[in-house]
């Protein structure tokens, strides 16, 4: 069956699609970079590029580390990144919805 991916350009070098929305999500799900990056099959260099990538291109974090202590540090997304999954998860929805008369034809 056929389906939509939306990948959103914000400028011109600088986009956000499934994977790096997926990436987000495992954040928050596992509390961890390294995790996050893990479950996706992806290196944590991998990862930690690609959040470097969305805190420099949004202007603010969108993850925030969360210092060590006995149980070692984390992660977590900051309200930005939170609100940036929201968004493009409503986004996602939204042109699903509208493409589903035409994929159906696919």
């Amino acid at each position: 069956m056929a389906r939509l991916s939306i990948r959103i350009d914000i400028r011109p070098d600088f986009r956000i699609g499934p994977g790096k929305v997926a990436l987000l999500e495992g954040i928050a799900e596992h509390g961890s970079i390294a995790a996050a990056g893990r479950a996706l099959g992806m290196s944590y260099r991998r990862a930690w590029l690609l959040v470097e990538a969305m805190n420099t291109g949004f202007g603010r974090p969108v993850v925030e580390a969360q210092t060590g202590g006995r149980a070692g540090g984390g992660a977590r997304l900051s309200d930005l990144g939170a609100d940036i999954v929201t968004r493009y998860r409503a986004i996602e929805r939204a042109a699903e919805a509208a493409a589903a008369p035409f994929l159906d034809g696919l």
